[in-house]
C-alpha cells in the first residue's frame, strides 16, 4: 500500500444559528480554505470542518418566534450556512451539524470519560442567570444586570453538572508553558495565561430548566451546556469515540474569533484533559472586521454581506481584499470605497493586466505559443532571481500564518514584471531575426512569471489562478499542484496558450459601491422577514409585555444625567465588559458598561450618553463601576444600543 501522506486538521467556529453568514464569518472561513488550499499543495492529507451550533435557549425563542418547531428551525439554519459557503466556494470537508446523531454520541461519550475520571459532580446551584450568555454570574444580586452584556439577570435554581475546572489550572499552565506555539498571537497567548493565573472556577455543564439539548443519558432533564456540546464538534467531525480510526485527530490548528478565545484555550484543552484525550496542536484568534472603527452588527445596521461582493467582483476579490488589508490576528477596518480601490489597482490593473498584456503578445508574434528563450540578458536573469527567491519567501509567509505579507510578496514579483516590459518594450521592437529572439525572449519570461505567480496565489485566488494556469496551457489541476516542486525554468516552449479571459474587469468605484449596497439592503431586507408557518394566521406580533406599573414618587429616586465619555478600554478577562470614564458635569465617574462586543472603545470618545448616577457602587470583574450608561435592547438577541441625543445636551444636564 502507499505511505499515507501526512495529515492535516483544521477547524472554523461551528457558527451559532442565531443568524446568517456575514464578513466576519467569511472571514474565519476563507482563512481556515486558504490553508487547506495551501497544505495539500504543500502534499498533506488535509480535512477542512466547520459546521453549525444549534443548541440552546436562544435558538428556542428564535423558533418560537418564527413559529416553527425547533427541528425545522435549525435546519433551515444549517442549510442556508451550508449552501452559502458552496455558493462562495469554501465548502468544508465535513460540515458538522451538534443535532447530529454522531455528534450528540460523541459529547455524551466525552461525558462519560470525564465523569469516570472524576472530574464531573452533581451539585445545585441557586444564583443570578444570564439567559442571553447561558452562563450564571457570581457574586449578582436580584435585579442586577449581567456584567458582560448589561441586560436583565434572572434568578435561577436548579440541579446542574459540575465540570471540575478549578482542578486544571496549574495542568493548563503548564501545558501553555511546554506547547509555546498553542495560543497565537502572542498578545492573546498573554491575555489567556493572565485570565487561568488569576485561578479558575468549576464550571456548569448541564441544563435542567432547558428542553432543547443534548440529554444527558439517565439523567434526564439535564441537557448539556452550550459550551460542551459545541466544542465536542471539532471531534465528532472526525469519529468521536472512533476519533483513532479516522487518524485526523488531533487538531492541527483552531482558527477562531477573539471573543471566543477563552472558550477554545482553557475549556476545551480542559475536557480534553479530563477524558485523557489528545489537545489541539494550535489556537489561532484573529481579530474583527470593523467598520468606522466599530465592530459589526445588526442592530447597528453595519454588518457587510459576501454575496453581494462576490455577485459584483468575485470571491476571489473578497478573498484577497480580507487577507492582504489587515494583517492577520489584529483588527482591521473595512470599507467599500478600500475594497474596490484593491480590485482596480491590485487585482485590474495588476495580475488581470499582466495576464491579457502578455497573452496578447505571444499571440500577435508567436501564434499563441510559448516563444523560446534566446540569450538572457541580465534584467532578465534579474526577473527570475527575483521570482525564484519569492518562492521560498512565499511559502515561509504562508507557514507563519502571514498572508498579508505573502501577498505582498506576490504582488511585488507582478509589480517587478510590470516595470520589466514596460522598459523592454517588446510590441517596440521590429521583424528582425534578432529582434524576434529578443521578444520570444521577454515574453516567456513573462509568461514564466505568471506560471510562478498563479500556483503561489493560487491558495488565496483559486478561481482566477485557474484561469491564468490554463491560459498558460498548463495542464496539472493547480489544486494538486505541489508547491515544493515549484522552480523557475519549467514552462516548456511551444506549449499553446489557452483562451484569453479577462480576469478582473475594472469597475467605476462609485456605481461599484451603489450596486453592492443595493444588494446587500436587498438581502438584508429578505432575510429580516421572519418565516411563518403555513398554517399560522398573518398577524401583527405582540408587544412586549408591560412590567409592574410603579408610581411617580419610585420613578423621581432613579436620577439620570447627560454624560461624555472621556476614555474607555477594554477589562482583561471580560470580555463584553469595557470601563469608561464618563464626565457626567459635576464630576469624573468609573462605569463598567457590558458593551464590548458590539462598540469599539475609540468610537466611544466624546459620545453623550444617559447615566444612571445614583446606582450603589459595585465591582464588576474586580472594577469598581459608579453608575450605569442607559442602553436599549435590540433585536431577539437583547443587543444592547446606547441611549443618544439627536440635540445638542449640556453635559450634567438631568433627564426628567
Amino acid at each position: 500500500m502507499p505511505e499515507r501522506k501526512e495529515k492535516f486538521y483544521l477547524t472554523t467556529p461551528i457558527y451559532y444559528t442565531n443568524g446568517l453568514p456575514h464578513i466576519g464569518h467569511t472571514y474565519t472561513t476563507v482563512v481556515c480554505d486558504t490553508v487547506r488550499r495551501y497544505k495539500r499543495m504543500r502534499g498533506y492529507d488535509v480535512v477542512m470542518t466547520t459546521g453549525t451550533d444549534e443548541h440552546g435557549v436562544n435558538v428556542e425563542r428564535a423558533a418560537k418566534k418564527a413559529g416553527i418547531p425547533e427541528s425545522e428551525f435549525v435546519a433551515n439554519m444549517a442549510e442556508a450556512w451550508r449552501s452559502l459557503w458552496d455558493e462562495l466556494g469554501i465548502p468544508a470537508d465535513e460540515f458538522v451539524r451538534t443535532t447530529d446523531l454522531n455528534h450528540v454520541r460523541a459529547v455524551q461519550w466525552l461525558f462519560k470519560l470525564c465523569k469516570e475520571n472524576g472530574y464531573v459532580y452533581k451539585g445545585h446551584y441557586t444564583g443570578q442567570y444570564c439567559i442571553h450568555d447561558n452562563a450564571f454570574v457570581n457574586d449578582a444580586k436580584p435585579g442586577d444586570n449581567c456584567p458582560d452584556c448589561g441586560r436583565p439577570l434572572e434568578t435561577l435554581t436548579e440541579e446542574n453538572y459540575f465540570f471540575k475546572l478549578s482542578a486544571f489550572q496549574k495542568p493548563l499552565l503548564d501545558f501553555y508553558r511546554k506547547n509555546p506555539d498553542f495560543i497565537q498571537p502572542e498578545s492573546r497567548k498573554n491575555e489567556i495565561v493572565s485570565f487561568v493565573e488569576g485561578g479558575l472556577k468549576d464550571l456548569s455543564i448541564t441544563r435542567t430548566t432547558i428542553r432543547w439539548g443534548i440529554p444527558v443519558p439517565g439523567e434526564e432533564p439535564h441537557v448539556f451546556y452550550v459550551w460542551f456540546d459545541a466544542l465536542t464538534a471539532y471531534l465528532s467531525a472526525v469519529g468521536g469515540p472512533d476519533y483513532e480510526k479516522r487518524g485526523m485527530w488531533p487538531a492541527d490548528v483552531h482558527f477562531v474569533g477573539k471573543d471566543i478565545i477563552r472558550f477554545h484555550t482553557v475549556y476545551w484543552p480542559a475536557f480534553l484533559m479530563a477524558a485523557m484525550l489528545p489537545l489541539p496542536k494550535q489556537v489561532w484568534a484573529h481579530g474583527w472586521f470593523l467598520m468606522d472603527a466599530a465592530k459589526m452588527s445588526k442592530s447597528k445596521g453595519n454588518v457587510v454581506l459576501p454575496r453581494p461582493i462576490a455577485n459584483l467582483l468575485g470571491m476571489d476579490a473578497l478573498r484577497y481584499f480580507m487577507l492582504r488589508e489587515v494583517v492577520f490576528g489584529q483588527d482591521g477596518n473595512f470599507s467599500y470605497d478600500s475594497l474596490v480601490t484593491r480590485y482596480n489597482s491590485d487585482l485590474a490593473n495588476g495580475l488581470g493586466n499582466l495576464a491579457s498584456r502578455t497573452a496578447a503578445l505571444i499571440e500577435k508574434n508567436f501564434a499563441g505559443k510559448v516563444p523560446k528563450p534566446a540569450e538572457r540578458q541580465p534584467q532578465d536573469d534579474a526577473l527570475a532571481n527575483g521570482a525564484q527567491s519569492a518562492i521560498g519567501e512565499v511559502l515561509e509567509r504562508f507557514d507563519k500564518m502571514e498572508f498579508a505579507r505573502a501577498l505582498e510578496a506576490i504582488w511585488g514579483v507582478i509589480a517587478a514584471a510590470d516595470k520589466y516590459l514596460t522598459t523592454e518594450q517588446p510590441w517596440a521592437l521590429g521583424a528582425s531575426e534578432a529582434d524576434q529572439s529578443r521578444k520570444g525572449t521577454i515574453l516567456w519570461t513573462t509568461a514564466e512569471l505568471l506560471r510562478i505567480v498563479a500556483a503561489l496565489a493560487h491558495p488565496v485566488l483559486p478561481d482566477s489562478t485557474a484561469k491564468v494556469w490554463a491560459l498558460l496551457g498548463q495542464t496539472t489541476p493547480l489544486d494538486s499542484f505541489e508547491l515544493d516542486g515549484l522552480r523557475w525554468g519549467q514552462l516548456v516552449p511551444g506549449t499553446t496558450l489557452g483562451k484569453l479571459q479577462t480576469l478582473f474587469p475594472r469597475v467605476d468605484k462609485t456605481e461599484a459601491i451603489e450596486r453592492i449596497e443595493a444588494m446587500a439592503n436587498e438581502e438584508l431586507s429578505s432575510a429580516s422577514a421572519a418565516p411563518k408557518p403555513a398554517s399560522a394566521p398573518a398577524t401583527p406580533a405582540a408587544a412586549p409585555a408591560v412590567p409592574e406599573k410603579i408610581g411617580i414618587e419610585d420613578f423621581a429616586k432613579v436620577e439620570m444625567r447627560v454624560g461624555q465619555i472621556k476614555t474607555a478600554e477594554r477589562i482583561v478577562g471580560a470580555d463584553k465588559l469595557l470601563k469608561l470614564t464618563v464626565d457626567i458635569g459635576t464630576e469624573i465617574r468609573q462605569i463598567c458598561a457590558g458593551i464590548a462586543q458590539f462598540y469599539e472603545p475609540e468610537s466611544l470618545i466624546g459620545r453623550k450618553v444617559v447615566v444612571v448616577v445614583n446606582l450603589a457602587p459595585r465591582k464588576l470583574r474586580g472594577v469598581e463601576s459608579n453608575g450605569m450608561v442607559v442602553a436599549a435592547s435590540v433585536g431577539p438577541e437583547g443587543r444592547p444600543v446606547l441611549a443618544g441625543f439627536l440635540e445638542d445636551v449640556e453635559v450634567g444636564a438631568r433627564l426628567k
